[in-house]
């Protein structure tokens, strides 16, 4: 996966999903869950390359910006639980799209339930 098309494509393999461009700026492509609109996976073009931004849980996005080069803070977002990953060719394909199930996964798509305690 090196292309902002291939990106979106497989965010839209899962589940009640759409594309949207939420800002003027064109460069910014997201895939969302339809129930509530919650993005799990940010697109766009930083330095001359492809960039994602997914949702993670914080102790793993540490983990993957140590293991990997193209893993960053999230750009643009709440750095503890958003990771940037660049689409150089270093992360496995494999990698990518189970980083992205974890986005969709983590960001629900439902509203908020009041917890009772």
């Amino acid at each position: 996966m090196q292309t902002r098309e291939e990106a979106v494509a497989f965010g839209l393999t899962f589940p009640d999903t759409y594309v949207d461009q939420p800002f003027s700026d064109l460069n910014w492509t997201v895939v969302r869950r339809t129930r509530g609109k919650k993005v799990f996976l940010w697109v766009f073009e930083r330095q001359g390359r492809i960039w994602l931004n997914l949702k993670c849980q914080p102790e793993w996005g540490r983990f993957w910006q140590s293991a990997y080069d193209a893993v960053r803070p999230a750009y643009h977002l709440n750095k503890e639980h958003w990771m940037s990953v660049i689409l150089d060719g270093t992360v496995p394909a494999e990698e990518l799209e189970a980083w992205i199930a974890e986005s969709y996964r983590l960001v629900g798509g439902g509203p908020r339930q009041n917890k009772k305690g």
